[in-house]
């Protein structure tokens, strides 16, 4: 049986590049001819991708099964907590909702959730050459380090060698890398074989003597300063990606104004990745207390927690917003748990996102969702309402069923004849529960026409993210000691494939 060698990914602080760099490392050994997969212990967010398996993992590690020539697998995210309120989240083990628990109730779970977990990584080890693991938030979180499953507790069962990633771009990067060994047990720091540092830009010379004395402080070596890579377009795993993205290369000035809502609880922004990066596309997310702007188009995204996100809505103007937007022949598209705030009523009889009820919804469609126990999971394809029927794939997730007489009108026809959606009868309004909605191409040219851009650029958002993950792995082959990186592997593939070529 083939034995896989593991290097597990932490990170000083949330968002410091452990997702990144996982990736990044699981495109360049892919290139190199390793059978690598990632694999993510335990996750929080509310950004998630359905799987070849047909369960839920979140949407970072299916980036980077996209890295290693995989199709994601719930084995590579067994444990995703997805958060419905500050101290609650729906618990997903094996890609399945198994549980809605406090932060409490989900430290007594821990027993059973870690089970999950090494039962995912013993498949994985058997069936590949190496296992990338991604850490999650910080290992020096002191108080949750009982029962620990997504840092060094993960890393202590198995066994596993660590490095650990800092982003200098926040500043305090020494103290982080110091502090934060300073803070593991000694097993635990014996188990950290090197430091990356992340997002820097400036003269490396400058940062020398830093290095030099992190290295002689700690006792071990700094395996690679990478760059900040200006316009890097990867999926977000959970922070509310940027609005503004690279958008060099194309000569289409912005002519379609197109404004979206954050919500407290919004789920799979990523579905708005291809109107951020379209170059004729002026985009902008719109927060707590900020004026909502005039626009051509807007996107109700997905919600964790359809009901408190809708009172938020109404609480910071949006439901007059978007009648006077309605009136005055603007476009509006509402994916998910946005769609379903369109109906009529709002009914969560189980309790599922919070206390049983039923709420009124904007009334803008003729139709109500209930919340029901069993999940929808499902990768799907079809073609768009639309004139063309231009071609959609997506995926759905969601726990509402919508019913009505406005679903008489579907705004996307699936594969093996399913409806789904609305098309409301004056074309203005369309709804949907098909995340991915404008990633292909052709659908996302076809959205533009009917929003007001007729000649829209075709914009591919896949072959983009493939790009940027070779333009990541290229960066991290010129400015990672891919020796030293090996050593952390000790022998195998992935170790052979990092030293190859550097005699």
């Amino acid at each position: 049986m083939r034995q896989a060698r593991t290097l597990m990914v932490q990170g000083t602080t949330s968002d410091a590049g452990k997702s990144t760099l996982v990736a990044g490392l699981a495109r360049l050994l892919f290139r190199r001819g390793v059978s690598v997969v990632p694999f993510k212990p335990q996750n929080m967010a509310l950004n998630s991708a359905v799987t070849v398996d047909g369960g839920e993992i979140g949407r970072a590690q299916a980036l980077q099964a996209i890295a290693a020539g995989l199709a994601p697998h719930t084995d590579m995210n067994p444990v995703l907590l997805k958060p419905s309120s500050d101290i609650g989240a729906q618990v997903i083990i094996h890609g399945r909702a198994v549980a809605n628990l406090s932060a409490r109730a989900y430290h007594d779970y821990k027993p059973r959730a870690m089970a999950a977990v090494l039962e995912s990584y013993g498949r994985l080890t058997a069936a590949y050459d190496a296992v990338l693991v991604e850490g999650a938030g910080s290992p020096a979180e002191i108080n949750l380090r009982d029962r620990d499953i997504a840092n060094m507790g993960f890393a202590e069962e198995v066994d596993c060698p660590v490095i650990i990633v800092a982003d200098i771009d926040r500043g305090g990067v020494f103290a982080h890398l110091v502090g934060t060994l300073e803070l593991l047990s000694p097993t635990e720091q014996a188990r950290v074989k090197g430091f990356v540092i992340n997002r820097f830009r400036g003269d490396i010379g400058l940062l020398q003597s830093g290095l030099d004395w992190l290295e002689a402080r700690t006792g071990r070596p700094v395996l690679g300063v990478l760059p900040y890579l200006h316009g890097l377009f990867l999926d977000a795993e959970d922070g509310l990606a940027d609005a503004r993205v690279d958008k060099s290369g194309s000569e289409g000035a912005a002519r379609l104004r197109v404004v979206a809502p954050v919500y407290p609880r919004i789920s799979n922004h990523t579905d708005l990745d291809a109107l951020r990066l379209h170059p004729q596309v002026d985009f902008s997310w719109v927060g707590p207390g900020q004026p909502i702007p005039p626009a051509d188009l807007i996107v109700l995204p997905g919600s964790k927690a359809v009901q408190a996100d809708l009172a938020w809505l109404r609480a910071q103007g949006w439901e007059p917003a978007l009648r006077r937007h309605l009136r005055y022949g603007g476009k509006l598209v509402a994916i998910c748990g946005g769609y379903q705030m369109l109906g009529r009523q709002l009914h969560d009889p189980l309790g599922l996102e919070g206390a049983p009820a039923s709420i009124a919804g904007l009334g803008l469609l003729d139709m109500e969702t209930t919340l029901e126990a069993e999940k929808q999971l499902e990768n799907v394809t079809g073609t768009l309402a639309l004139p063309g029927n231009a071609p959609v794939s997506g995926y759905e997730i969601h726990m509402g069923v919508s019913r009505g007489p406005a679903l008489a009108r579907p705004s996307v026809h699936l594969a093996g004849g399913r409806p789904d959606g609305v098309l409301s009868d004056d074309g203005q309004i369309l709804g949907t529960y098909l995340h991915g909605l404008f990633d292909h191409p052709d659908s996302l040219a076809a959205l533009l026409a009917w929003a007001g851009v007729s000649d829209a650029e075709r914009v591919d958002l896949g072959a983009r993210r493939e790009a940027d993950l070779d333009r990541l792995a290229d960066s991290m082959a010129g400015h990672m000691n891919l020796a030293r990186l090996a050593d952390c592997f000790g022998d195998g593939a992935a170790a052979t494939a990092l030293r190859a070529g550097l005699a």
